[in-house]
């Protein structure tokens, strides 16, 4: 039985960048890159032009290609009882569905490698993360700040005391 890191290795290829589940009806752009049938077409629907959702590359036509390969494999997985929650772990950039795989030094936010190639980011530097160390980090983080709110509370708390025995 493959354990559950195997598990999420090869359950990554078969997720759709844009609805982040197991693929349904895949097909492939020409540059490559894979998607739900649905989703691609959606996609485009909302664009001028029809790009690439990972990479923006444009393309002149709609030209989509059935992969049955991904679609096997994607039932397989369903059957199997995975689910695409077991790579949710990995922290994604909201606009490209892409993994944070960069800090930007200047504006101090976590970046996805199609950002750091935008405008936005233009002449800025980076460095690579390590995801290990971003999660405790922010575990840390979170703890902190649940603990700034609770004094926080606690002030006001005082505060309103205060007021009432002392309105003046």
């Amino acid at each position: 039985m493959a354990s559950r890191i195997q598990a999420e290795v090869w359950t990554e290829e078969i997720i759709c960048p844009v609805c982040l589940d197991f693929f349904t009806d895949p097909v492939s752009l020409g540059c490559g890159h894979n998607f739900c049938s649905s989703c691609v077409t959606r996609s485009w629907e909302k664009q001028e032009n029809n790009c690439c959702a990972v990479f923006q590359e444009t393309f002149p036509e709609k030209n989509l290609t059935a992969s049955w390969a991904l679609a096997s494999l994607a039932e397989k997985a369903r059957k199997l009882g995975l689910t695409p929650k077991q790579t949710e772990n990995k922290l994604h950039c909201e606009k490209h569905r892409e993994q944070l795989k960069l800090f930007c030094e200047s504006d101090m936010k976590l970046l996805c490698v199609v950002c750091s190639h935008g405008q936005e980011h233009r002449g800025h530097s980076f460095l690579p993360i390590e995801e290990d160390k971003v999660k405790s980090s922010l575990a840390s983080l979170t703890q902190r700040k649940e603990t700034a709110l609770e004094a926080e509370a606690k002030q006001k708390e005082k505060i309103s005391q205060l007021k009432v025995r002392f309105p003046y």
